[in-house]
């Protein structure tokens, strides 16, 4: 008679790894006591609840590929380290609220770092979000338009890890840099962002069609950001088609 009320009310409460737990008990477990056995089903429910959250931060990064910190490749023709990718992994820029700024020519792995670090934040329970450039300041400019640009704005700001990818595949004119300035002001000394780019950092001046908007931006983004300059011998993309073609060879 207990049974069906009390996994009523634990769905009713949306614990459904409790209720789940408590209707079909572990008969493993029934020799511990009951602060032991409710303790298990607690925690079960707070690693499902957890695991559940970080799955919708994920999906709502809109990351560009599947990436992790684990896979990325340390081979002896990469600049990249170990030790400063476990360093950057445990997020405590997001904290201190450092950027980082990865930059590397065409398939140095530039992309993939960022998003492997985008997903440790997520596994951290923060929020990310990845925009490629180009196609930010289309939104930014659809915002506008549309008169949410306030709004949009806000959302922006509130984002704990804004990850923008694709700086430099062109010269920006006055409001896109504008736009980039407001983004880097209103999230300066707060929060990060990770910005990626074939384009080496002293070059970004260059970039913006007033010296002065170009001194703004740059004051708010270097100064404060963690730099990462990626070099490689072979394209990443190179090295990760060739491991794809050699698993599917074992698979034949």
């Amino acid at each position: 008679m207990l049974n069906n009320p009390t996994v009523s009310k634990l769905n009713e409460m949306k614990l459904k790894t409790m209720a789940q737990s408590f209707a079909d008990p572990d008969p493993a477990l029934q020799t511990l006591d009951f602060d032991d056995r409710f303790s298990l089903m607690v925690e079960t429910e707070w690693y499902a609840k957890r695991n559940a959250r970080i799955s919708r931060l994920i999906a709502r990064a809109s990351f560009p590929m599947n990436a992790c910190v684990e896979d990325i490749e340390y081979s002896s023709g990469r600049s990249i380290r170990k030790k400063e990718v476990a360093h950057l992994s445990s997020c405590g820029f997001v904290e201190s609220a450092l950027n980082i700024i990865i930059s590397g020519k065409t398939g140095t792995g530039k992309s993939y770092l960022a998003t492997a670090l985008g997903v440790s934040a997520c596994r951290k329970v923060f929020s990310v979000k990845y925009f490629r450039l180009p196609d930010l300041l289309v939104e930014v400019e659809m915002a506008r338009f549309e008169n949410r640009y306030l709004r949009f704005i806000e959302n922006i700001r509130r984002i704990r890890i804004l990850i923008i990818d694709d700086i430099g595949l062109k010269a920006y004119n006055h409001n896109e840099a504008r736009d980039l300035l407001e983004i880097a002001e209103m999230r300066y000394n707060k929060t990060p962002t990770i910005f990626v780019s074939q384009v080496p950092h002293e070059k970004w001046y260059d970039l913006f069609p007033d010296p002065t908007l170009a001194d703004a931006f740059m004051d708010r983004v270097i100064h404060n950001a963690y730099i990462v300059a990626l070099d490689s011998k072979l394209s990443m993309r190179e090295i990760m088609a060739s491991k794809k073609l050699k698993m599917i060879e074992e698979e034949v």
